[in-house]
C-alpha cells in the first residue's frame, strides 16, 4: 500500500525583509520543491510581502508586531504534518531542511533544532554570541541541558508539538518558550549543526543585543516561577527567613544579657519577613500542585494530537 507523502509548510515570519526574503523562499523552494511556502509579513514598512508574493509564497500578515504573534498565527492557521520555521533574513541553510526533515521522521522526535555554525566572521555579533550561550546555559540548568543554542530560528517540528504549543510569548521570547515547553513535556527533541551567515548587505537585524537580551531573561524568570513554583517560591522564603534571622541573632543576644528587647520594631520586622517566608513556601506548594496538573492535562492533550505522517 502506498503511503501519502507528508505536507510540509515552511514559515518564515518576516518584519521589513524585502532585502532578503526572495533569496529564502527561492531557497526553500530548491530545497523542499514539494513544500508549501508561508511568508508571514509582520508590519513591514518595505516591500517584504509584494517580493515574497513574487518569489511564489503564500503570504499573510500579522498586525500585531512581535515575532511570538507572528509564531502564534502562523501555528494556528497553518495545517501541516512537518512545520519548518525559519527567519526571513537568509542567514539559515536551506538545503540542512530536508536532512532535519529526515532525522524527524527516522528518529520519531518532535522538533529538530538547527545549531549555528558561523561561516562567517560577521555570522555573529560578540553580544549575541555571549547572550546566547548564557541564556542557553541559564535554561539548560534549570529546565534540563537538553539544548546548546536556544535562540535558534530555525527548527523543523511535528505537528503534534506545534499544535499542542501554547505560544503565549510576543516577541523575540518565543524560542525560549518553545524549547522550555519541549522540555517541560519531555518531548524526544534533537539537535543539529547547520551553517549560519552574516546577512545580505543592505538587510539589518531587529534584535537588541541588551533589550531583547533582558526581555528573554525577565521572560525565563516568569517561566520558572510558572513552570517551577516550588524552586522559585522556596528561594523567596529561604532569603526571607534567612534576612529574619540574620537580624533576629543580634537582637537575640541583646535579650539574653539584659533581658529587654529594645528594638521593638525590629523584633516586628523579624516577625513579618519570618511569616513572609511561610506564606511563600506555602504558596510555592498550593502552586506546584496546580503546575503539576496544569502540565498534565498539557501532556495529555499533546498525546491526543494526530499524528499524519509516516514513522519510519
Amino acid at each position: 500500500m502506498s503511503q501519502t507523502a507528508p505536507f510540509i509548510a515552511v514559515l518564515i515570519p518576516c518584519h521589513n525583509e524585502a532585502v532578503a526574503i526572495g533569496k529564502v523562499v527561492d531557497n526553500f523552494r530548491a530545497a523542499l520543491p514539494e513544500a508549501t511556502i508561508f511568508a508571514y509579513d509582520n508590519c513591514s514598512t518595505d516591500d517584504t510581502a509584494r517580493v515574497a508574493r513574487e518569489h511564489g509564497a503564500v503570504v499573510r500578515s500579522e498586525p500585531q508586531k512581535g515575532k511570538g504573534n507572528v509564531v502564534r498565527r502562523m501555528f494556528a492557521d497553518v495545517e501541516a504534518d512537518i512545520y519548518v520555521m525559519v527567519d526571513g533574513d537568509d542567514t539559515y541553510d536551506a538545503s540542512a531542511a530536508p536532512v532535519m526533515i529526515d532525522i524527524l521522521l527516522t528518529e520519531s522526535v518532535d522538533m529538530v533544532t538547527a545549531i549555528r555554525e558561523e561561516s562567517g566572521s560577521a555570522a555573529y555579533r560578540r553580544g549575541h554570541r555571549f547572550g546566547n550561550w548564557l541564556l542557553t546555559s541559564l535554561v539548560a540548568y534549570i529546565f534540563g541541558n537538553r539544548s546548546r543554542d536556544m535562540l535558534s530560528g530555525y527548527r523543523v517540528m511535528s505537528r503534534r508539538f506545534v499544535k499542542s504549543f501554547p505560544s503565549l510569548s510576543s516577541g523575540f521570547e518565543i524560542e525560549t518558550e518553545l524549547t522550555v515547553h519541549a522540555l517541560q513535556l519531555r518531548c524526544p527533541i534533537v539537535e543539529r549543526r547547520t551553517a549560519y551567515k552574516e546577512r545580505p548587505p543592505g538587510s539589518s537585524s531587529k534584535l537588541s543585543t541588551y533589550r531583547d537580551g533582558y526581555r528573554i531573561l525577565k521572560y525565563i524568570a516568569l517561566l520558572v516561577k510558572e513552570e517551577l513554583p516550588l524552586a522559585f517560591f522556596g528561594v523567596v522564603a529561604g532569603l526571607l527567613v534567612l534576612s529574619a534571622v540574620l537580624l533576629a541573632v543580634p537582637l537575640w543576644l541583646t535579650y539574653l544579657e539584659t533581658h529587654l528587647v529594645p528594638r521593638l520594631p525590629t523584633a516586628v520586622l523579624i516577625v513579618g519577613l519570618f511569616v513572609s517566608g511561610l506564606l511563600s513556601l506555602v504558596c510555592g506548594l498550593v502552586l506546584a500542585t496546580v503546575t503539576r496538573a496544569r502540565n498534565e492535562m498539557k501532556r495529555l492533550f499533546y498525546l491526543t494530537q494526530s499524528i499524519r505522517l509516516p514513522r519510519r
